[in-house]
């Protein structure tokens, strides 16, 4: 697996990492022997950047995470993530009521320590921001991280779905290391004023849902293979007619995937790849055969006629519907 550096003096990291949130949370039911199965083997191919958050699963993820991290401690970069917090039974991150933003240092503080107690582990690699309450200046949260940095709980600082002034104010107070914002050929919104500012800082962008939650792996061709537990049911982007709209941009994916003898997913990673070595795919999987076919991406070249057709097959702005229900859009870039 080759690496890249996160940040702008931060350790090498594994170039395309893994988002853990699924085998907790989000899309249908999860298989804790086989989630452990796929870190182990994650680990095995040098995929070392895990990435967590306390909500997923209401911390069941980074607990599902904690003996493997605690049994292999030396070769994981652990990403986890505060921030977003519930009121009631429920949360699923869309949206749902009882779900609310606290950004204030004094949940900063709190959060880190139950992650910590969750993850049974005395330092956090890399803590994010998962979303930001504008009520809270970013200076206040960002003081509170430091303090983390100070207390040796946490190594690097993270922002997650922040706009670009949010990022040089936050810079200002302290190093921030990356920035983790949705991108892929179907979410290039990043291009342009964020991914100029995080290059003149420093800040390395890790890329999360990089394959469009599945859209862009060919696998999904109806909204009747999505199971009644999965958020992506009542995401925009897989709607009654988006859905079909969306599924039409993946063509020119699928025929440069057939001509490399590759999967649609793997190009779609390779494509990321090839934006800049400061870009830091974290594609999610709870299996152990997507985990191989996504770390494969690694090692695929693209030709610069490639990617061109790629970037032209799906240009910014191009997928039908929002990213997320409107609630949860409100939450973003702040």
């Amino acid at each position: 697996m080759i690496r890249r550096r996160m940040g702008a003096n931060g350790p090498e990291v594994s170039a395309i990492g893994l988002g853990c949130m699924g085998m907790s949370f989000a899309y249908g039911a999860g298989d804790d022997a086989e989630s452990t199965r796929t870190l182990h083997r994650a680990l095995d191919l040098g995929v070392n950047h895990l990435d967590t958050a306390d909500m997923y699963g209401r911390g069941a993820n980074e607990r599902l995470l904690a003996p493997v991290v605690r049994a292999r401690r030396d070769e994981v970069f652990l990403a986890t993530k505060f921030g977003n917090r519930t009121r009631g039974d429920s949360f699923d991150g869309t949206g749902t009521p009882g779900a609310f933003v606290d950004s204030s240092a004094a949940w900063a503080r709190e959060a880190c320590d139950a992650s910590l107690s969750r993850l049974r582990v005395e330092t956090i690699d890399l803590y994010y921001l998962h979303r930001r309450n504008p009520e809270t200046p970013i200076e206040e949260t960002v003081g509170a991280m430091a303090e983390l940095v100070a207390a040796g709980k946490v190594r690097l600082i993270g922002l997650s779905e922040v706009s670009p002034q949010t990022l040089r104010a936050a810079h200002a107070v302290h190093p921030i290391s990356a920035v983790q914002m949705e991108y892929s050929l179907f979410s290039r919104d990043v291009e342009g004023e964020m991914l100029d500012t995080c290059r003149e800082l420093g800040v390395s962008l890790v890329a999360y849902s990089p394959v469009g939650r599945g859209l862009l792996t060919g696998a999904i061709t109806s909204r009747e293979q999505l199971a009644p537990d999965d958020w992506r049911a009542g995401a925009p982007r897989f709607a009654e007619g988006n859905l079909d709209a969306n599924l039409r941009l993946v063509d020119e994916v699928r025929a440069v995937a057939a001509e490399i003898g590759r999967t649609p997913a793997q190009v779609a990673l390779a494509w990321l790849l090839a934006q800049g070595e400061d870009i830091l795919p974290i594609p999610g999987t709870k299996r152990v055969r997507y985990l191989e076919e996504n770390a494969a991406a690694a090692d695929i070249r693209l030709t610069p006629e490639q990617q061109a057709r790629l970037s032209k097959a799906v240009p910014p702005g191009a997928a039908a519907g929002e990213r997320y229900p409107e609630a949860a859009m409100g939450t973003v870039g702040h």
